[in-house]
């Protein structure tokens, strides 16, 4: 991997040779030792450049192959992971006011969500070092994206979830032959049996905040906004935070591309979580260290009270001058219903939590109406149709009979 230099600590600045099984920081260690891939911009440049880029043909993520921490020759999944659409739904942005206003649908993926970013270049480097199982825990997204890719590269997957994880996401999980692990107990509890499973098996960790080179994955979605923007890069940038780690992605993709020269500025970044799991909004909004919180919202993806990487989510949305806000469930399933109606698009509770996010800022004014908006959707909403259903209630019923139905549309109008 000639573009890569090494691995840095986000604590403590220490640089590491990127050397097999190297994850966290050696001084620091696990808890809070986690790193960054650094890269020579130089050698980049050298690689491709970003009229290539845009000349290029293989419309996937790896169409960035020089900005990701993969040898060229690794053999990769067939699925096509990336280049999801960029839409700018007039609707949608009348119904907020908005004049400029995008949607990049990251439900649009294999597994129907951002997170087979990661989980494609987890079961790569899975096989770059020889490991035959890759494992991870996961609210659901993070988990069926790495069964599915990691089916696709012929690789065994372990998948542990909390017990409330969505059966939309459980049965992709099944249907991809994942053994899976159904822990009677929240995230955090998930998390760490994961942690010490993997540690005593010896599988490769696809866990995000744990393992540097996932993020690298996730901030493809960054490279793919700013391109189908024509390199002219957005105003805000806005998504849903969980553990921290897309958003953390997002903006080191928008960063990467400022130090190779290929974009003249940067976004502001706003992150968005539910008020009924909002460790890391409270922590920004309230200018101290992160606390837990507890896990009580619809958005199962999002419901992270002990976040991994909460370092890299604050500073990504810090450094950009960014903000973050916390919004209801309940303004959660009004941006379903809205982002369905005015422009076609499914997403599910977390997937949308951006949206909602998004028109509570503009509300306040800290999003300005003529701003050029980009908001991540990061889920499809099939993934969770019983909350989607409570977003729109139930069909109209009728029996066979033209009268009643005659009847009952007069009462619905």
């Amino acid at each position: 991997m000639k573009n890569v230099l090494g691995l840095r600590c986000v604590e403590c600045s220490k640089e590491v040779s990127p050397e097999a099984g190297t994850y966290t920081c050696p001084s620091c260690g696990s808890k809070g030792g986690i790193m960054d891939v650094v890269y020579d911009y130089q050698e980049i440049n050298r690689l491709t450049t970003r009229k290539q880029v845009t000349n290029s043909r293989d419309y996937s993520m790896f169409r960035y192959l020089s900005f990701l921490p993969i040898y060229p020759e690794s053999a990769r999944p067939h699925l096509r992971v990336g280049w999801s659409p960029l839409y700018k739904p007039q609707g949608l942005g009348k119904s907020l006011g908005m004049s400029n206003l995008y949607i990049k649908d990251d439900g649009q993926n294999p597994t129907s969500s951002l997170k087979d970013r990661a989980s494609i270049i987890a079961v790569i480097k899975a096989v770059e070092e020889k490991a035959p199982t890759v494992a991870c825990s996961s609210t659901g997204n993070a988990a069926s994206s790495l069964a599915g890719n990691a089916a696709a590269m012929g690789l065994k997957s372990v998948i542990f979830v909390p017990s409330r994880a969505p059966q939309g996401k459980i049965a992709q999980l099944m249907i991809f032959g994942a053994t899976v692990i159904s822990v009677q107990g929240s995230y955090e509890d998930t998390f760490r049996l994961s942690a010490e499973a993997i540690e005593h098996f010896g599988w490769y960790n696809r866990n995000a905040a744990i393992n540097p080179y996932l993020v690298e994955g996730k901030k493809t979605v960054a490279l793919e906004i700013a391109e189908q923007l024509n390199w002219d890069v957005p105003d805000w940038v806005i998504l849903s935070v969980g553990d921290g780690c897309t958003i953390a992605g997002v903006w080191k993709g928008f960063r990467d591309l400022y130090l190779a020269g290929w974009i003249d500025r940067l976004p502001k970044i706003a992150g968005v979580q539910s008020t009924g799991c909002s460790p890391l909004v409270d922590a920004f909004l309230e200018d101290r260290p992160w606390r837990p919180k507890e896990e009580n919202t619809i958005a199962d993806s999002i419901a992270v009270g002990v976040p991994r990487n909460p370092d890299k989510a604050l500073n990504a949305v810090r450094e950009s001058g960014g903000t973050m806000v916390a919004v209801t469930d309940e303004a959660i399933l009004e941006a379903m219903r809205q982002l369905g109606r005015t422009s076609g698009i499914f997403g599910e509770p977390a997937g949308v939590t951006g949206t909602a996010g998004l028109k509570a800022l503009v509300e306040k004014g800290v999003i300005g109406a003529d701003e050029k908006v980009v908001s991540i959707v990061t889920g499809n909403g099939l993934k969770d149709v019983l909350n989607a259903i409570k977003a729109v209630g139930e069909p109209l019923k009728v029996e066979p009979s033209l009268q009643e139905l005659l009847m009952k549309m007069e009462v619905v109008e």
